[in-house]
């Protein structure tokens, strides 16, 4: 980076100071990852000064060749890797794709069923202040509140009464196992679309570690980052009969020039996670998020659903007589980075919550195993139970520093 450093010193230092930010902090933010030098590389390359409005072959600019050809390779690479009828690798984020689909098949003011955010579901599902909320009418299932797992009867009952056009499933914090064939029982009882978001788990599915819902459902939408490790971006998949209603929502309908640099590293990403690497370590994720959640147990903490299937667990910290956000301030200041998280049935409400979420994402892709994330279990719990003691303190940060030394976040 000598010539940012010299053309821009400010944001050069900037960037130093955030990478030695991550290599000195354990990461359990569940959403972030690392993704490889190779996809940064393909990230910060001269594709991203290609304008390339259309899709491969049928581009409105001269000079596409290349892209296309990187375009090609990206979408034949996802459909590759879920088994999809058709890709489309051009959302921005997982957000626009999932707008996409909405606009592909829903007017403003037709019903849409989707989980609780307050429960573990996304923004996009029918927040009232996101588009989805503003646009549909919109009602939600959750989970019992005896189990913590979705209750599909309530699911079945509120889509039997209300016939909503669109199913939603999928989660930013749920734990379990996501049940596909049931989902797509209901929404053809009711005679609804079924969209999945595996934002969250599309790694986990790819590395065999978590059930496809691709044979199940009409739409699935992703991001390509979080669990996949590739750059910030959106994927949706369809079967073939929806591609062409599909690619034309998202292009003209919501992007105009694709970002192609980006579409580039997300090629490089669908090839990595092709590989056994990749998924040996979507597996060790989820044996580390046991392991952390067991752990937990044996510490008297409130685990929501009493574990995890996937890369991520609920703790809820009401038993421990500290808040969500003052624990993640104060476990910050010890060097473990994670977020504040509303549990189900909260009555603290979403700025205060009660509980915090924990995901093992990142410090797997650094090389981590059970014996490591339970000794971050430890540390947790010692500065949670000690927030005003110095010394131990000192020892949690001394661990964390070792453990990051330890494990660099590349070998």
């Amino acid at each position: 980076m000598a010539m940012l450093k010299n053309e821009d010193p400010e944001v050069w230092r900037a960037i130093q100071e955030e990478t030695k930010r991550q290599e000195n902090t354990i990461d359990l933010i569940a959403s972030e990852n690392i993704c490889s030098l190779a996809v940064q590389e393909a990230q910060g390359s001269s594709m991203t000064n290609k304008y390339a409005e259309g899709y491969s072959g049928r581009r409105w600019y001269a000079g596409c060749g290349y892209v296309d050809s990187v375009e090609t390779l990206a979408v034949e690479r996802a459909k590759q890797i879920f088994g999809a009828e058709h890709a489309n690798v051009q959302p921005h984020a997982g957000s626009q794709a999932n707008m996409a689909v909405c606009f592909s098949i829903l007017k403003p003011g037709d019903r849409i069923l989707g989980m609780d955010l307050s429960h573990g579901g996304h923004l996009t599902h029918g927040f009232k202040k996101n588009f989805s909320g503003m646009l549909y009418e919109v009602f939600h299932y959750g989970v019992k509140k005896e189990t913590g797992y979705i209750d599909y009867d309530e699911l079945r009952a509120t889509a039997l009464k209300v016939k909503p056009k669109l199913i939603i499933a999928g989660a930013s914090a749920y734990p379990r196992i996501i049940d596909f064939p049931r989902f797509k029982k209901i929404a053809d009882e009711v005679g609804a679309f079924f969209m999945a978001d595996i934002a969250h788990i599309a790694g986990l599915v790819a590395g065999d570690a978590h059930p496809n819902p691709v044979p199940y459902a009409d739409f699935v939408t992703s991001t390509t980052h979080k669990t996949m490790r590739g750059p910030r971006g959106g994927l949706i998949l369809c079967k073939e009969k929806y591609a062409k209603q599909v690619d034309s929502v998202v292009f003209p309908g919501i992007q105009g020039g694709p970002f192609m640099h980006a579409i580039a590293a997300k090629a490089v990403a669908f090839k990595e996670a092709m590989t056994d690497e990749f998924k040996k370590c979507q597996k060790q994720t989820v044996k580390n998020a046991q392991a952390m959640a067991q752990e937990f147990l044996k510490r008297k903490y409130t685990i929501v659903s009493g574990g995890t299937d996937n890369h991520l667990f609920l703790v809820d910290l009401r038993s421990k007589g500290i808040a969500g956000k003052d624990a993640q301030m104060l476990l910050e200041t010890v060097d473990i980075i994670l977020n504040r998280n509303t549990i189900p049935f909260d009555e603290r409400g979403t700025n205060e919550p009660s509980g915090i979420r924990i995901g093992t994402p990142t410090v797997t892709s650094r090389g981590m195993k059970e014996n490591e994330v339970v000794k971050i279990a430890e540390c947790i719990d010692k500065a949670l139970s000690n927030p005003n003691d110095n010394k131990i303190k000192e020892d949690v940060r001394k661990t964390v520093k070792g453990l990051c030394t330890a494990y660099p976040l590349y070998r």
